[in-house]
């Protein structure tokens, strides 16, 4: 039953709190543990959450340590290097490779054997790293993706053309960075093509691209960090999976031969469920897009390579 699940989340800072706070709003678990080297900051956060779960539906949270995970249903990894100013995610990716690798040895070593949700950035090679260091199949380790910037892109639309997000369908697909693919081809107002759509209106292509692929920098140049949108995607899939729903989200995990990439984690369209992730879909894409897509694959790989040596 749903009010007997556990997720562990790990590392207690702006990402983690928020998302064990919105999880504890949306009552998907019957148990929160937050798990921190910090323990300080993972008891307080706890307490804070608790007093706030009195006028909620009842959870119990606590800040606990790896052998609370082992129970646990899923495990999220928020814990990891932050970016400040203009640094790419790339930028910090042996930082967090060190943090992540531990992350998981020590949720490994614990008996965890759940489902692994990676938000740690840079969040496709962090993906990559955990799946090879926990040993879990690839359907049980999956990262946040470009789900965030996929909401993002809903945004940015539906503003543009003066309709609700709702009523956008519209996929950022590659990696969670700079090289991410804007597959405008795909996207679709109440099932009718973009072009087709605009008609008679002026939308920069290339300006909302932009304007998607830099809002990270933007919140972080005007708060010091991003939480509430990665948090939202966290509990979005938490939910997607917890409930057995079969939804589709793009969500970064490893690629088995589709468009011809392999040994790669990036984000495309996958059907998520109690298995994690039970289906990775190949949206049709214009030639552009897809050298995109590829290219992006691509920087990855050469990312990775780099942090492996």
């Amino acid at each position: 039953m749903l009010n007997q699940q556990r997720i562990a989340i790990i590392g207690a800072g702006h990402v983690g709190a928020t998302a064990a706070y919105a999880i504890m709003l949306r009552a998907l678990f019957r148990e929160i543990v937050l798990i921190d080297r910090d323990t300080a900051l993972a008891q307080a956060e706890a307490t804070d959450i608790s007093d706030a779960n009195a006028l909620a539906r009842p959870t119990r949270i606590w800040a606990g340590d790896y052998r609370d995970a082992a129970a646990a249903q899923i495990a999220v990894i928020t814990a990891g290097a932050a970016t400040h100013g203009n640094e790419t995610r790339l930028s910090v990716a042996t930082r967090s490779a060190t943090v992540v690798e531990d992350c998981v040895a020590a949720l490994m070593g614990g008996g965890f054997d759940g489902i692994l949700l990676v938000a740690a950035n840079p969040v496709d090679l962090m993906t990559q790293l955990a799946f090879e260091k926990s040993g879990l199949s690839p359907a049980r380790v999956i990262g946040t993706g470009t789900l965030l910037d996929s909401c993002r892109l809903k945004q940015a639309v539906a503003e543009h053309l003066d309709v609700a997000p709702g009523a956008v369908e519209a996929l950022v697909i590659g990696e969670h960075g700079d090289s991410e693919v804007t597959a405008f081809s795909s996207i679709r107002i109440g099932g009718v093509t973009l072009d087709r759509f605009v008609i008679g209106q002026a939308l920069d292509y290339p300006a909302v691209a932009n304007e998607v692929r830099t809002a990270g920098y933007r919140i972080i140049g005007g708060k010091g960090f991003t939480s509430f949108g990665i948090a939202t995607a966290i509990v979005r899939i938490c939910e997607a999976i917890i409930r057995d729903e079969g939804s589709t989200f793009p969500v970064s995990t490893l690629m088995t031969g589709q468009f011809g990439l392999t040994d790669v984690c990036l984000s495309l369209p996958c059907i998520l469920g109690a298995g994690g992730v039970e289906r990775v879909l190949m949206p049709d894409l214009d030639p552009l897009e897809l050298a995109g897509l590829k290219a992006s694959a691509s920087a990855i790989q050469s990312a990775y390579a780099g942090l492996r040596a």
